[in-house]
């Protein structure tokens, strides 16, 4: 699928902006609809304006954003050499988050990619704004309908929080969050490989456990406030972890300017895994991925169609 950024000028204000070009698709226009729908939060990436065009042969849509120049959240942290990064700073950076992705839940729209690339600064300067960007997979539930379009999966077998995706989407935006905050606390993910891959079996089953700890000495300062809300938020029970509005009533975010200037290894430890940063990006990618499910591009299986032994077994037992 054709997609890719480019810088652009207005002609009546010299103004730069960011132009996303996007094959026409319905996919595509559900992208631009929903992150237009959520631009009108300070904390998601304003879209100017959307046209439909042609490049190259091909039908395209052009998205007019605001240019974001701050650059990402996780490399403006591991930029910074004005000492050391706080978790009160951590604690405000995670409430600007939050706003967004109240914003998006109280319209039904679940993002269901909030990793550290998509989470972009204005510009360079101090009082920049943290912006959420990319809804390539987002998702909307306005009613009990959209959750009758359930992955290819024969109804038997299915987890119960895949056939809710409203629940399942939203849920999944939550455990990002939790990812994010646990990096930002002491600038490794949460769940890692201890083999120093970027991807292992051992891993992704503690991802599936929930199996992770606060080791010393990157925790050893950390609030409580804050290992209590994380722990809420990378429940890997989906009915159990908190929901946004949850989360922004926790005192830690809640009351942000009122959290510890402790200071933190975050800025220190991205800096010495500057290398492997890469891999933990990507591992996040594969991470939401298993989360989420594009209930467009999947269709019902049948149980006409399916050809599993132990249902033809049971077929058999009951037509005798």
């Amino acid at each position: 699928m054709m997609c890719y950024v480019v810088e652009c000028k207005e002609k009546k204000t010299g103004m730069r902006r960011a132009l996303k070009v996007l094959h026409d698709s319905p996919k595509a226009r559900r992208e631009v609809d929903l992150h237009w729908t959520g631009s009108g939060c300070m904390h998601i990436v304003e879209i100017i304006d959307a046209y439909d065009n042609t490049y190259g042969g091909k039908r395209c849509l052009l998205v007019v954003m605001e240019c974001m120049d701050g650059g990402e959240l996780f490399q403006r942290i591991q930029d910074n050499r004005e000492g050391a990064f706080t978790e009160r700073q951590a604690a405000e950076i995670m409430h600007s988050i939050c706003v967004a992705v109240r914003y998006l839940h109280d319209t039904n729209i679940a993002h269901r990619d909030i990793k550290p690339e998509n989470l972009l600064y204005t510009t360079t300067e101090p009082n920049a704004i943290l912006k959420l960007t990319d809804f390539g997979f987002a998702k909307q539930t306005l009613n009990h309908m959209d959750t009758l379009q359930t992955p290819c999966y024969t109804p038997y077998y299915v987890a119960p929080e895949v056939l809710g995706p409203e629940k399942y989407d939203k849920s999944c935006d939550i455990w990002s969050l939790g990812v994010v905050m646990y990096i930002l606390l002491c600038g490794f993910p949460p769940f890692y490989s201890n083999h120093g891959l970027a991807i292992s079996p051992g891993m992704k089953k503690r991802i599936r456990l929930g199996q992770y700890d606060f080791p010393e000495p990157e925790w050893s300062n950390v609030s409580s406030d804050a290992k209590n809300l994380i722990r809420g938020m990378l429940s890997v029970d989906p009915a159990k972890r908190l929901t946004i509005q949850q989360v922004m009533a926790s005192p830690w975010i809640r009351q942000y300017t009122q959290v510890p200037q402790t200071p933190l290894y975050t800025d220190s430890v991205l800096r010495d895994t500057n290398e492997a940063w890469a891999e933990v990006q990507d591992e996040m990618t594969r991470s939401l991925a298993t989360m989420r499910v594009d209930y467009d591009q999947v269709q019902i299986k049948s149980l006409e169609q399916s050809n599993n032994s132990l249902l033809n077994k049971r077929r058999n037992k009951v037509g005798a």
